[in-house]
């Protein structure tokens, strides 16, 4: 056994801690978006802007700064057009579906990261996962109510808005996966940086063009917005960024089922979300299918 596996196979309870409140911080990142009262593509470029000021602030401090090549540029222009659909599917969602259901749907990336690695990187399919996909839309269904037709064109338009979602950010995370291996020196706290004000870029474009307001209603909203880019879109990915690499895949997994877990939670809590037995159990299915979901797909190194 490596220095390496020994380190991920026996974590400290710092580098659970530091997960733990990564998971947290980031799960109150729909409470932030419902309470900004702008429009999903404002709160996305606000997010991303003052999580980039942020990020860049560190990376003066860490004196963390790479020319990047054209391949590098590419990746990360790709990786921030990416992350901005992302983010305005993600916040389309929260607004009509709320920020628990909001934050579950593009959780469903576990189901298109495990096909992408089965179709591209030739990676072996569990007997978990087959078991999975079916399991996770049977929570959902208990979730939003099996009688779809009943449901209104707004809120059908904010699940459909956080299962693009998960299609986005499945294709940010694999950008970003090939950004990295092709940049060994660049660390995932400067890629963030650089990501996140190429996105608020590319979102300060598609407002203009749109006429979308930057205005900034009240004290509030401000408030909000600068929580939503500070913690949600700075410390808590610094923290999770910091935590993966040094964990198990099925520790890391589990813990990171906080976050949708507690976003449901404070959307009942401080949103009054209407919700009974039936939908607490679909989102704990839910929530069970995605774990398994993330252990469905056995890598190319441990089929060897």
């Amino acid at each position: 056994m490596t220095n390496q596996d020994l380190k991920v196979s026996r974590p400290n309870s710092r580098i659970i801690l530091c997960l733990i409140i990564g998971a947290v911080l980031i799960s109150f990142s729909g409470v932030w978006v419902k309470l900004s009262h702008v429009t999903p593509a404002s709160a996305a470029f606000y997010r991303v802007l003052i999580g980039g000021v942020f990020l860049l602030l560190g990376s003066v401090w860490r004196k963390e700064f790479h020319r990047l090549s054209r391949l590098q540029t590419g990746l990360m222009l790709l990786a921030g057009i990416l992350f901005a659909l992302d983010l305005i599917c993600f916040h389309t969602s929260i607004l009509y579906v709320g920020p628990g259901l909001g934050t579950i749907l593009p959780n469903f990336q576990v189901f298109v990261m495990a096909l992408v690695g089965i179709l591209v990187f030739k990676e072996k399919l569990r007997p978990v996962y087959l078991f999975s996909v079916p399991l996770a839309v049977i929570g959902l269904l208990l979730v939003v109510g099996i009688q779809w037709d009943l449901l209104g064109a707004k809120y059908r338009l904010g699940i459909y808005a956080g299962l693009a979602t998960s299609v986005f950010y499945s294709g940010f995370l694999l950008s970003i996966r090939k950004l990295h291996g092709n940049a060994r020196k660049l660390s995932f706290f400067y890629i963030l940086m650089m990501v996140s004000l190429t996105s608020a870029g590319v979102l300060a474009g598609e407002m203009s063009l749109s006429g979308d307001s930057f205005a900034i209603p009240d004290i509030q909203s401000m408030l909000s917005l600068t929580l939503l880019g500070i913690f949600s879109q700075g410390v808590g990915w610094i923290l999770i960024a910091h935590a993966l690499p040094r964990l198990r895949v099925s520790l890391s997994g589990l813990i990171l089922l906080m976050q949708p877990a507690l976003a449901f939670v404070w959307d009942v809590f401080f949103f009054d979300r209407p919700t009974g037995g039936l939908n607490w159990i679909g989102v704990v299915v839910v929530l069970g299918a995605i774990y398994m979901g993330t252990l469905g797909v056995k890598s190319r190194s441990e089929s060897n």
